[in-house]
């Protein structure tokens, strides 16, 4: 199904060789915690007011001219009109758009604008969006991205790269993402850490496991969680990763949405596979023929699986979800891929036999206390910090908080689902069931109930 495309505006306010950018607040549904230029989405509003007059502001569309200066209010405290009037703008132009590939839940096309400043303005943040904002030159702006050190998303990437080049003052537009293009795009919010979203036999409502590509170039790279749902998917994943020399395939967990065909990409890459002992045992349980002709690595807590920007990157154990799950970090903790550990997009499951709510409890304090400066789920979106890993443990613990209330009360299995997941998609109700009876498993282990 083609997802509708809204249309939205982003402007990079320029003074001397500066740029100004602002961080997204982490909680933010959409692109947490990324470092951005100020901007939104344009409201149908915008087309109401009349075009607005003087020579900086002829040949500019008055509904996009008119978002550009309504974000730039509420986001960041700049008037537009005030500072045109007051000669503090000596140039405004759009050089620049991008269209949200078909991936992502909400498509934007975005139109890029320079406003370009005789002086800094006073800048006022709306710390419900942002919670900071920072002026730098294009060129440290796009040292940092190459030293894994900035989340951007791919357009900005592009921008700054683009400016820093001393490029966008020509006329006419520049295409500064042709993700939506790609059968299978590899995106690169961090550099180094390149993700393809992959069509996978996964629950609703995702429909992607994220497949990662991990290794500097020229030493070992591993391919990480490559689960395509058909054989067609199969095929396009393969020619996407064939030219990009991996050594070995890596696998998260045992879930068929982290592992299936993965086995026969191995094969063609003419690679072994590298995994948990659990999940070894798991796969194998699961789908004997899977390892025929497959060497195994058995990767354990603490150990290397490959280089990042000259890092070490190593495994750690997050069990809970699936008692075998393996997350991936670099020592600097620039960033964390928790698997299942977090959904960007639904819930995540604990179920029997592999899944331990107790264990998951644990999991997610660790890498919390870790404090990774990103993560990033094998459903959905990198985020910025460690805050979803905060919310998703403290709301678990209103969840279970409510199971013991209603379980006290005498309530039945089938009375909680009803009156916990009011409005969930009735194909999910099974699988809800199956975290009540877990919440219910951890509060036996603790004591709190019989």
């Amino acid at each position: 199904m083609d997802l509708p495309i809204r249309e939205a505006v982003t402007v990079v306010l320029e003074c001397g060789d500066d740029i100004f950018m602002v961080r997204r607040q982490p909680g933010l549904a959409s692109f947490p915690g990324y470092w951005a230029f100020p901007g939104g989405k344009v409201d149908p509003d915008d087309a109401l007011p009349p075009p607005r007059a003087g020579a900086l502001f002829q040949g500019f569309e008055t509904r996009l001219l008119e978002a550009l200066a309504r974000e730039l209010r509420e986001e960041v405290g700049f008037d537009l009109d005030h500072a045109a009037a007051g000669g503090e703008v000596t140039a405004l132009h759009l050089f620049g758009t991008a269209l949200t590939p078909a991936i992502v839940p909400a498509r934007f096309n975005t139109w890029f604008y320079r406003v370009h400043l005789r002086n800094r303005p006073q800048i006022v943040l709306d710390t419900g969006e942002v919670d900071r904002g920072r002026w730098a030159t294009p060129a440290t702006l796009a040292q940092e991205y190459a030293e894994g050190r900035l989340l951007l998303a791919p357009p900005t990437i592009a921008a700054i790269r683009l400016l820093a080049a001393g490029g966008g003052r020509q006329p006419g537009l520049i295409a500064l993402d042709t993700h939506h293009e790609q059968r299978l795009p590899l995106i690169e919010s961090i550099a180094g850490l390149r993700l393809i979203p992959v069509r996978s036999n996964t629950l609703p409502p995702a429909i992607h496991t994220n497949c990662f590509v991990l290794g500097d170039e020229g030493t070992h790279r591993v391919l990480v969680d490559p689960s395509p749902w058909n054989d067609d998917e199969l095929d396009a994943l393969y020619e996407r990763v064939r030219g990009m020399g991996i050594g070995e395939v890596f696998l998260t967990h045992h879930h068929p949405d982290h592992h299936e065909r993965a086995d026969v990409l191995a094969r063609r890459l003419g690679v072994g596979v590298a995994l948990s002992a659990d999940t070894s045992e798991r796969i194998a349980e699961f789908y004997p023929p899977f390892f025929e002709g497959l060497t195994q690595r058995i990767v354990g807590d603490g150990e290397e699986i490959v280089r990042w920007l000259g890092r070490p990157v190593r495994a750690l154990a997050v069990p809970g979800h699936d008692q075998g799950q393996l997350a991936l970090m670099p020592d600097d903790r620039a960033w964390c891929i928790v698997g299942d550990l977090i959904q960007g997009i639904g819930t995540v499951v604990i179920h029997k036999p592999e899944g331990n709510m107790r264990a998951y409890f644990d999991s997610l304090q660790r890498i919390i206390d870790l404090d990774p400066k990103v993560i990033v789920p094998s459903h959905g979106m990198a985020m910025g910090t460690a805050f979803r890993l905060q919310e998703t443990l403290r709301h678990r613990r209103l969840r279970e908080a409510a199971v013991l209330q209603l379980h006290q009360a005498g309530n039945s299995l089938d009375d909680m689902l009803k009156s916990i997941y009011q409005g969930l998609d009735p194909r999910l109700l099974p699988l809800a069931r199956q975290n009540i009876e877990s919440h219910l498993d951890k509060l036996r282990e603790e004591g709190a109930v019989v």
